[in-house]
């Protein structure tokens, strides 16, 4: 749906609850964003959670369909920094030893993750941060530098460089 990268969160969980777009429909317009804008170059969402967002969106809209709300947050996919812990999704912080043997996977979401996913968000992928999250610029050795999808000289800072 033209426009909808323009929306506030407000407005685009205002729109999923009336009906005027899908769940599934936004899921897809900002993963078809990440994408095109991505390509492989800017690196801002590190760890993608498309299959998962998809299957969160149909229940989500199939739960709308049936008169159900998850909370003000219904439907409305999101990004979350790479640092946030979701259930079995791969975390590191940009710290490399998080990748050995294997990457970590946390057993618990973190607080601020229960609490989105518990009024209804949808996280679509990780972004990208500074190991710690703490300087900044987004670069890390684990997922490297977040570059500026508008000019691939600047980066967009950190530490939620990723997300900016």
């Amino acid at each position: 749906m033209a426009g909808m990268e323009y929306w506030s969160a407000c407005e685009l969980a205002g729109q999923i609850r009336v009906g005027k777009v899908t769940s599934l429909a936004a899921v897809e317009f900002f993963i078809d964003r990440i994408e095109r804008l991505d390509a492989g170059r800017t690196n801002n969402v590190v760890v993608k959670t498309y299959e998962s967002a998809r299957a969160r969106a149909k229940e989500a809209d199939a739960a709308l369909a049936k008169g159900e709300s998850w909370g003000v947050l219904h439907g409305m996919p999101m990004t979350v920094k790479e640092s946030y812990a979701i259930v079995g999704v791969q975390t590191t912080c940009g710290i490399s030893r998080f990748m050995e043997p294997e990457p970590f996977k946390p057993a618990v979401n973190a607080a601020v993750v229960h609490r989105v996913l518990g009024q209804g968000a949808i996280i679509i992928g990780k972004t990208n941060l500074p190991e710690l999250a703490a300087d900044m610029q987004s670069y890390n050795s684990i997922y490297g530098t977040t570059r500026s999808a508008w000019n691939m000289d600047h980066t967009p800072g950190g530490s939620s460089g990723g997300g900016a």
